[in-house]
């Protein structure tokens, strides 16, 4: 019995997510709230903390990461697209389109993480002024 409470515990606290998760859904069953409605909330706090850290790594580096951009939007999108899901009359055309930008996307993000320059093919103002 020992050994299966120590598993539960190592778990947990390998995985805090999962105990974060849990405590959130309780809460919004103890609440009685709408769960399309925290979910929408829950991906524009996403929103919001991703056009943050896109910011604050601006101010750091002065420079903007194109994979920040395109994970704003796509998070955006996903929240579109379940808004439009959740209504009683569902516009299936816009619910494709936005499915359809979202893919788009994606393959716009992979080709960003795949062709991004490293910190070896950036050239220095020295190596500039060389050539």
């Amino acid at each position: 019995m020992k050994k299966a409470i120590q598993k539960i515990r190592n778990y947990f606290e390998n995985n805090y997510e999962f105990l974060a998760a849990t405590i959130i859904f309780i809460i919004i069953l103890a609440v009685k709230l709408d769960f399309q409605r925290t979910i929408v909330l829950m991906l524009e706090f996403i929103v919001i903390m991703e056009v943050m850290k896109m910011i604050s790594d601006f101010i750091k580096k002065a420079k903007l990461r194109l994979r920040f951009v395109i994970d704003i939007f796509i998070i955006f999108l996903i929240r579109d697209v379940i808004i439009y899901t959740s209504h009683a009359e569902k516009d299936y055309f816009t619910i494709l389109f936005l499915l359809f930008v979202i893919l788009v996307f994606f393959i716009f993000r992979i080709l960003a993480i795949k062709y991004s320059p490293s910190k070896k093919d950036i050239l220095t103002k020295e190596e500039i002024d060389e050539k």
